[in-house]
């Protein structure tokens, strides 16, 4: 071990300041507590009294050490040398220092105990001196002895700065009393002193130290260049001196609560004002207690930053994310709809309350109206409706200049007023609100879409909202841009929809259908429009037409599919059943050829092209598909027979009197476009006041219900069929009302009414020229029995030219009949097939112009193919006074 480094007591290095200062400070108060043995101080005092300036000079003695004083931290020690050169006097703290009990440290011999042999000469040498009467102070290593061990060789090696002052005992003997200071202690509390003050003063934070009277007891110089001044003329200032009174009492009051309950408190968010600053400026602070060494608490350590930048550009970026949060909101809600007023109000529904308090809409009325360009448009003065308003403040009145416009009402604004230079210009203004108004400021913006303005939106804020800025401007130029193009949308489809309804009407039969034999009513409803699915146009579709031999063809279809595609593939199928139905074609025959033209309707070159294509995949992809089911139903009211023909359709339902609905078993067969199937016919006879419904799947279906279900609440409504078809057809569509509204609804009922026996002549004629006078003959006494004088002359002439066609190119017997009704029908049936054919007879021709007198004195004729032949008609007005016949004579006489 090397020698003992002594060192006088002005220290050598400058940093051993802190512990020459502290060993002489902790001699002093050793001195001053020990005049003898029994009043030697052991540095242990503390005390809870504070170091206050005011105290007294002569009650300094009294005061115990201050909370936080150096002594906590230095950890000061002490023992007592007698006369004989042993320790006879050992402080607690020496006992935590060397780690010896003063029951064993009492009477050792410090130089043996402590000192390595190699310099334990030294070390008595210097005892010696000690106790002659010198004062010494040096650095001594020492080794602390190990309890376990007895020779003392071994135990933690130290460092201490001693001081020694000589003394005497009461005997007037020599001794000393030494204070002893652990060095690796003062060097490290040299360094976190020089750490700590090069964190105070270093940090870009404002950093204050307040004591717990909350006054400033230090502050960095951070702190100071912002409220002007040194760090020490801060010194004893309060929180009132730099913060407003409501500002500085809610710190005030946490400041206590710190020191309280020692909870730190981080970012908390203080404002203020800089000194010669009207600007407002935003601190962030972190408060936390500090104690001690001891553990006492001594203050509170304040750390604050300026937060104004950042609190500026978080308010930027809350507004952008709450305009992005707006334009969100607008994407979602606004334009669900293709109606223009819900369109209007959906905008509003988004910016009052988010974005302001007061808003409007209006929309040109020609627009509204459906003109294209209504006249005032290029300069404002055209007029709008107020199709939308929204307030968040109650009782408040409607935006614009002049006099309040209702939701509804139609206006225009005048010619230098704002609203208008903005329609003019298609640019957003910004205006003031009026002097004692409750508005504060008004947005003006044009609703632009494809370059036309539609409409006006104005946007308010009320007195107490912050004004519109330049970025407020921006979002709601943005927003009515996107609610105008969905009202421009909106607007285009209603006009479309428009269209193609009145396309879809006229492709319906006008009018209440009449038939022979037959009492009809019908009902045709749109599908029902809703928020997320609005109303098109469908395929669905009806018919009545009246074939020969008063007979009628029934017809109920549905193309699939919605909008004006379907209701143009509608009317090409309906145009083609009436054009197969007047060639008197079985219901059968009539699907199939209506199987073929809807397969051809998807492609540019018929059904042909369809056939190839649907041959080559390839090309199956390029042409559309129209599907449709249909009913096809020819009713007879002589036999009161109806033969059906089933397309995929849904099943007709029959009512007779006295029993329940049912569903007539008519096979399905395959919808219409599908082609490679055959339709099969059933023939049902329907009694006397049976009611017949044909119906599309609109009536019966729905999704929020199986089809089954709706088809029995159909069947199940069918309870009174005696009542007025009208009311039967009403009283169904308000039972299952709650089981449509998605898809358009066709209903087709008649009730049946069969002609009567006594309005039909039926005579069989054998195959000889007799045949064409009986036959005149008993036309002629049928007609007088049913009062028709003025038709018997037309009707024998008539009669005796298809009789005579008959005998002359038909085959088999004859049979003529009379049908009377609403018009008077005759029929010739024969068993040849070849059809009468019409032809022009030359001036010199002594034949061939029956059938052109035919044409001339009837109001219809023809010829339809049988199961057994043909039969040739032809159909006469009844004599009514309105409609008259021609002469016969005058008709031949035309001919020539």
């Amino acid at each position: 071990m090397s020698e003992i480094p002594a060192k006088a007591t002005e220290s050598e290095d400058p940093s051993d300041g802190a512990g020459a200062g502290a060993a002489g400070t902790s001699a002093a108060h050793a001195t001053s507590g020990a005049a003898g043995r029994t009043g030697l101080s052991s540095g242990d005092g503390r005390g809870d009294g504070r170091d206050r300036d005011d105290v007294p000079p002569g009650d300094a003695m009294w005061q115990s050490s201050p909370p936080g004083s150096i002594y906590d931290y230095i950890k000061v020690a002490s023992f007592s040398i007698g006369p004989d050169g042993l320790v006879d006097q050992w402080s607690l703290r020496a006992e935590h220092l060397f780690g010896i009990p003063a029951g064993q440290a009492v009477g050792m011999d410090p130089i043996e105990a402590f000192i390595d042999p190699d310099l334990r000469d030294q070390g008595q040498r210097k005892m010696a001196e000690i106790l002659d009467g010198r004062e010494w102070t040096g650095v001594v290593p020492f080794r602390m002895p190990d309890p376990a061990d007895g020779d003392g060789e071994r135990g933690r090696q130290g460092l201490a700065e001693v001081y020694v002052m000589p003394t005497r005992t009461e005997d007037g003997e020599k001794a000393a009393v030494c204070i002893v200071v652990d060095v690796r202690t003062l060097r490290s509390m040299e360094t976190d002193l020089a750490a700590s003050q090069a964190i105070f003063s270093q940090t870009p934070f404002g950093f204050l130290l307040i004591d717990p009277d909350l006054r400033v007891r230090r502050a960095n110089q951070r702190f100071a260049s912002l409220f002007g001044g040194s760090p020490d003329e801060h010194r004893g200032n309060g929180v009132h001196d730099y913060l407003p009174r409501p500002e500085a009492e809610r710190v005030t009051a946490t400041l206590r609560r710190v020191l309280e309950t020692g909870d730190s408190i981080t970012d908390m968010h203080i404002t203020g004002f800089l000194p010669g600053s009207d600007e407002r400026r935003h601190w962030s602070i972190n408060l936390y207690r500090v104690h001690s060494g001891s553990g006492r608490p001594i203050g509170i350590a304040w750390l604050g930053t300026d937060i104004t930048a950042r609190r500026a550009a978080a308010r930027e970026a809350a507004a952008a994310r709450r305009n992005l949060a707006l334009l969100n909101e607008a994407g979602a809600r606004i334009g669900n709809s293709l109606d223009l007023e819900t369109t209007a109000r959906e905008l509003l529904d988004v910016v009052v309350p988010g974005f302001c308090d007061l808003a409007t809409v209006d929309l040109y009325q020609g627009l509204l109206a459906g003109d294209e360009t209504p006249p005032g448009l290029a300069d404002g003065s055209a007029e709008l409706r107020r199709v939308a308003f929204a307030s968040a403040v109650s009782d408040a009145p409607f935006v614009g200049g002049g006099a309040p416009v209702a939701v509804g009402a139609v206006h225009h604004y005048p010619f230098n007023s704002p609203c208008a230079d903005a329609l003019r210009t298609a640019r957003p203004l910004r205006v003031p609100g009026e002097e004692g108004g409750l508005v504060q400021s008004t947005l003006v913006v044009p609703m632009v879409a494809h370059d036309t303005v539609v409409g006006l939106a104005q946007f308010a804020r009320t007195k107490g909202s912050e004004p519109f800025g330049d970025r407020d401007q921006d979002l709601a130029v943005e927003l009515a841009a996107r609610a105008a193009v969905c009202i421009d949308n909106a607007r285009l489809y209603r006009r479309e929809h428009e269209r193609a309804l009145i396309l879809q009407r006229s492709l319906l039969p006008p009018g209440d259908p009449v038939a022979s034999g037959l009492d009809i009513a019908c009902r045709y409803l749109p599908g029902n429009s809703s928020a997320d699915r609005p109303s098109e146009v469908g395929g669905d579709w009806f018919d009545v037409i009246e074939l020969p031999g008063h007979r009628t063809a029934l017809v109920v279809g549905d193309v699939m599919g919605r909008g004006l595609r379907a209701a143009v593939a509608m009317g090409e199928l309906r145009s083609a059943v009436r054009t197969l139905a007047l060639l008197d074609l079985e219901p059968a025959e009539v699907l199939s050829a209506l199987d073929e033209i809807a397969r051809g309707l998807g492609a540019p070159g018929g059904v042909q092209q369809a056939t190839r294509a649907a041959r080559r995949p390839r090309e199956a992809d390029l042409s559309e598909v129209y599907l449709a089911t249909c009913v096809y139903a020819v009713y007879d009211s002589v036999t009161r027979r109806c033969t059906f023909a089933n397309a995929g359709h849904l099943p007709p339902v029959l009512v007779e009197p006295g029993e329940a609905a049912l569903m007539l078993d008519v096979p399905p067969g395959m919808p219409l476009g599908v082609g490679g199937e055959p339709f099969e016919e059933v023939e049902v006879e329907l009694p006397e006041g049976a009611l017949l419904a044909l119906y599309t799947d609109g009536l019966v279906e729905s999704r929020d219900h199986p089809l089954d279900e709706g088809l029995q609440a159909f069947v199940g409504a069918l309870t009174d069929p005696s009542r007025p078809l009208e009311d039967v057809c009403d009283h169904v569509l308000n039972t299952l009302d709650t089981h449509h509204g998605e898809d358009d609804i066709a209903l087709l009922m008649a009730r049946v009414q069969g002609l009567p026996a006594d309005w039909v002549g039926d005579w069989t004629l054998p195959r000889e020229p007799r045949s064409v006078g009986r036959a005149r003959e008993y036309a002629r006494g049928r007609l007088l029995s049913w009062d028709l004088e003025p038709l018997v002359d037309t009707t024998e002439l008539l009669v005796s030219e298809l009789v005579t066609n008959a005998l002359r190119y038909g085959e088999g017997e004859i049979r003529l009949r009379l049908l009377l009704d609403r018009t008077l029908v005759c029929e010739v049936w024969d068993s040849g097939l070849v059809q009468p054919r019409r032809r022009r007879a030359r001036d010199t021709d002594e034949g061939g112009r029956g059938l052109q007198l035919v044409g001339l004195l009837s109001a219809a004729w023809g010829s339809r193919r049988t199961p057994r032949g043909k039969t040739v008609w032809f159909e006469l007005p009844l004599p009514d006074g309105e409609t008259g016949l021609r002469d016969p004579a005058e008709a031949l006489l035309s001919l020539f």
